[in-house]
């Protein structure tokens, strides 16, 4: 192991201790800095997104006060669920490490395989309704997007 996925075990070992969910997280930039930790924070936020990938790419979004994080690595205690990969992809990092695998978590009770066979079957057999309902002016807002010169290209 790495010192940095070494760091993200030890992150999330004392979060249980402090009652937290045993998930530890750190981004590290392309120069071998820290730009920021996280733990996870779901139940002590009452935030069902505060993951500690997410709590970590937060606040290195912060830190580097940008929204990309193209060549920074994250380094993670378990492999990523589908909310944390999401994340990093949406963040541009350019790599994930990761300690304990799904399996792990699933037997820690945090069974993130029900969330990837979930999006293997076909919307019509989820358990949540997931419907489209398109207003006329749906697109309004994407036209909007389009039509104005000083937006920030993602």
């Amino acid at each position: 192991m790495t010192g940095h996925l070494d760091r993200a075990v030890e992150l999330a070992v004392d979060n249980v201790a402090s009652g937290g969910g045993p998930f530890g997280a750190l981004v590290v930039g392309a120069d071998g800095a820290v730009l920021a930790e996280g733990q996870n924070r779901v139940t002590r936020d009452n935030d069902p997104t505060a993951h500690a990938e997410v709590v970590a790419i937060r606040r290195a979004c912060a830190a580097a006060g940008a929204f990309s994080l193209e060549g920074a690595t994250l380094y993670t205690s378990c492999e990523p669920c589908p909310l944390c990969l999401s994340a990093a992809l949406w963040a541009r990092i350019d790599r994930v490490v990761y300690a304990a695998d799904r399996h792990d978590a699933a037997r820690g009770g945090f069974d993130d395989r029900a969330f990837y066979e979930l999006f293997e079957r076909p919307r019509s057999e989820w358990h949540v309704t997931i419907e489209e309902d398109r207003p006329a002016d749906a697109a309004a807002p994407f036209d909007a997007w389009l039509a104005h010169e000083a937006r920030t290209a993602y």
